[in-house]
């Protein structure tokens, strides 16, 4: 990988029950000094619009528990949308699908996809399935129409593994989140088959692939998108 990619793979997360304002355009600042993408909620998506209007803004929907009617999924996502929002992770609905109700959890994904005209992240907490239940996951948001699966909120039991990427990978482009802190580990995520990174520590990652490859922070610039 180049340096003009790598960070635009990144999304730099602030998700916490806690986040402030503040907190959210520090997070956006970094990313547009960066070069990367940036992950925040819903009610702050156009505060980091504002504050970083270069930056793609991702944001959440049905978070952290995906237990949304999906109609309320639908509108968070429309409202997210109008806000800014670049792309949509929204978390699955798990529960029709532990219950062998997996045509429940693709309609789930299928509202908010119809919903908007933007990249569709389908959160399948991994960490919380079986394998067999993780293929049935993303087998319901690949036909759904979504265009990626992501591992984990990062608010449940876990996080990503290199296991778990290459199962999804199979079918969708994988964004691997949770637990991934460093250039190391989120190589490895992406040498299993993940397409991008979420990850609190966004900028702490970077920064170890720009220092491994000897580039300056100021060249990150060239892979925002």
């Amino acid at each position: 990988m180049d340096e003009s990619d790598v960070p635009a793979r990144i999304e730099h997360t602030v998700l916490g029950p806690t986040t402030t304002a503040a907190d959210v355009r520090e997070v956006v600042e970094t990313a547009a000094d960066l070069g990367m993408r940036a992950c925040v909620p819903p009610r702050y998506v156009p505060t980091a619009v504002g504050a970083a209007p270069d930056v793609e803004v991702v944001t959440v929907v049905g978070f952290p528990h995906g237990n949304h009617q999906p109609a309320v999924k639908a509108t968070e996502a429309e409202r997210a949308v109008a806000d800014g929002a670049s792309e949509v992770d929204m978390v699955a609905a798990l529960g029709p699908l532990l219950a062998g109700e997996d045509g429940a959890t693709e309609a789930d994904v299928e509202v908010v996809v119809d919903a908007v005209e933007v990249p569709v992240k389908v959160i399948v907490e991994a960490p919380l399935l079986e394998e067999g239940e993780l293929r049935r996951a993303c087998a319901a948001a690949r036909d759904a129409g979504a265009d990626f699966v992501k591992t984990a909120t990062g608010f449940s039991e876990g996080g990503a593994t290199v296991a778990d990427v290459e199962v999804m990978s199979e079918y969708l482009p994988v964004k691997a989140s949770g637990g991934v802190g460093s250039w190391a580990e989120a190589q490895a995520m992406f040498e299993a088959g993940a397409e991008r990174i979420g990850a609190s520590s966004g900028d702490v990652i970077v920064r170890e692939y720009l220092d491994s490859v000897g580039a300056p922070e100021d060249g990150a610039d060239a892979g925002a998108e």
